[in-house]
């Protein structure tokens, strides 16, 4: 039997704290019931990179070269700490920090809640209280000082080294900040929250955060104008694409309107969609022609793209992006800004954005779920369900559906238009985390994706399998529906990673490609199944 892990080991020397077994993993259905061995790291990044925590590798912090480093480390740390918790540096979430610091009681509630601690077997490290003990014990020792004698009667001491500060930094980037934690426990506690004040401090203080969400993410998207490289005249050639795509399908052109003043909407695009499916952007204007709806694109840095990867980990980077989207729109003279299928961008634009947008900048924002419910569900457009008579499954985005309460509008879309659509169990708001949240799908450092394809994704694949388990034949085509561009990327690495094309026919897709299939004006089908 393995020892339980203690919060007194994380700061304790030890080549690595964790070792996960396939066997420990929760089961999936058969055919993918087969154990698969964890990718490990080489010896060579063993000695280059902190990995000591569980042998996975999400940021990739060196090691130390000399004692002064490791003290400089610490000290930095308290520094970003202390600054965590004044009212002055932290004023966008200090609040509800504090309330999740202070009045946890440890009833332990929220494990099970976690989709990440049941998978792994319930390893004790990813507990959803087990990063913010550690933290609350940093702060009762070195900031409130609180007395020895008090903290031993109290079982709550710890100490500081980099090896405990450089595994908490990975254990942050364990947690995917779905939230369904804080949904289930009494006190309203919110241990999401606490991972990512986590990540900021060690970004905003200690200049330490995931290349894919910093150097690659944020910083390019505010240099060259979008996280993926797309800059103003690689975006005018993909709609130029677009545009014959969309007149191959339709047998007429329809112009996407780029930069059109006075439209009644900016319709902001995660821009993975213009790169990986544009089907879906195509999608989009295919259906706002069909409705006679007045909106645009930009072609501003930054304008185009929704994603806002700052709202993971850094408040001044998601600020910055924030004041971008809101700018493009203001020289625009638009009346609202409307997100498409972005999960993350919804948060970001809808809800973080409130602390952030001021004056002539707080234009009016919504989420396209609502309109695009308003076109199905009224008889806006002519429909044909037929055309989408295959098995459907409804994935719950956790920063739509769990954070913003917008539940009913996709479904309402889906019962309409597919004879064949199942819920997966649980679901709404109850329903678990992609797996690829809060930056996960976009991580591809070192054997990173072995553990989230195989941990943080592991409950997601077990929903989807059991949504189609009375379809198994791989020759009945089976389409998972989420309407997020960063859940489809998780889709993608999840659907190869586990075979599920091949093994069962599962395919993945937005919301708004199913309401163009079933448009009774395209000559054939808008999903194109055969590109598998």
């Amino acid at each position: 039997m393995k020892r339980k892990m203690k919060i007194e080991d994380f700061g304790r020397p030890a080549r690595q704290l964790v070792t996960l077994e396939p066997s420990d993993l929760l089961p999936l259905p058969p055919p993918y019931d087969e154990p698969r061995p964890l990718k490990q790291l080489s010896e060579e990044q063993r000695e280059r990179y902190e990995a000591s925590l569980d042998g996975f590798v999400g940021i990739g912090i060196t090691k130390p070269a000399s004692a002064k480093e490791e003290e400089e480390f610490v000290r930095k740390f308290l520094s970003g700490l202390k600054k965590l918790l004044s009212k002055e540096n932290n004023w966008t979430f200090l609040q509800p920090l504090v309330h999740s610091l202070d009045y946890c009681v440890k009833c332990q509630l929220c494990n099970d809640s976690c989709p990440a601690y049941v998978a792994s077997g319930k390893q004790e490290i990813y507990r959803p209280t087990f990063r913010p003990e550690i933290l609350r014990r940093i702060i009762n020792k070195y900031l409130k000082k609180e007395s020895g004698i008090l903290r031993k009667l109290t079982a709550s001491d710890i100490d500081l080294n980099f090896t405990l500060l450089a595994r908490l930094a990975e254990l942050a980037y364990r947690c995917s900040l779905c939230r369904r934690c804080a949904q289930v426990c009494p006190l309203g506690i919110d241990n999401a929250l606490i991972s990512r004040e986590i990540r900021k401090l060690f970004s905003q203080e200690m200049g330490i955060a995931v290349r894919e969400l910093h150097e690659q993410g944020t910083v390019q998207q505010l240099k060259v104008g979008s996280s993926t490289g797309i800059t103003p005249k690689a975006l005018a050639n993909i709609i130029a694409f677009m545009e014959d795509d969309i007149e191959e399908k339709m047998g007429r052109r329809i112009e996407i309107p780029v930069d059109k003043e006075g439209a009644d909407m900016l319709l902001l695009h995660n821009a993975g969609e213009f790169l990986a499916w544009p089907e879906n952007p195509e999608a989009f204007a295919i259906l706002l022609d069909a409705a006679g709806i007045s909106w645009t694109l930009s072609s501003e840095i930054a304008g185009y793209d929704a994603v806002n990867y700052g709202i993971w980990y850094d408040d001044v980077q998601a600020a910055r992006v924030a004041i971008h989207h809101a700018e493009a729109a203001r020289r625009l003279k638009v009346k609202k800004i409307c997100v498409g299928e972005c999960g993350h961008s919804h948060k970001a634009m809808l809800v973080i954005a409130d602390r952030i947008l001021t004056g002539d900048l707080n234009i009016p924002r919504e989420s396209a779920l609502p309109l695009l419910a308003d076109l199905v569900c009224n008889g806006k457009i002519k429909l044909d369900p037929k055309r989408n008579d295959f098995p459907v499954t409804l994935h719950d985005p956790c920063n739509m559906v769990r954070l913003m309460g917008i539940v009913e509008p996709q479904r309402k879309i889906v019962r309409a238009i597919c004879p064949q659509f199942r819920e997966m169990e649980p679901h709404g708001v109850e329903n678990y985390c992609c797996g690829g949240g809060s930056g996960f799908a976009i991580m591809q450092s070192m054997n990173f994706p072995d553990w989230r394809n195989n941990v943080s994704a592991r409950m997601k694949m077990k929903q989807i399998l059991e949504a189609f388990g009375d379809v198994p034949d791989p020759a009945q085509k089976k389409y998972v529906c989420a309407p997020c561009s960063n859940c489809k990327g998780l889709l993608r690495d999840l659907i190869e990673y586990h075979g599920a094309w091949e093994k069962s026919g599962i395919f993945y897709g937005g919301l708004v490609e199913l309401i163009v299939n079933a448009m009774t004006d395209l000559k054939k089908p808008f999903i194109e199944w055969e590109w598998h």
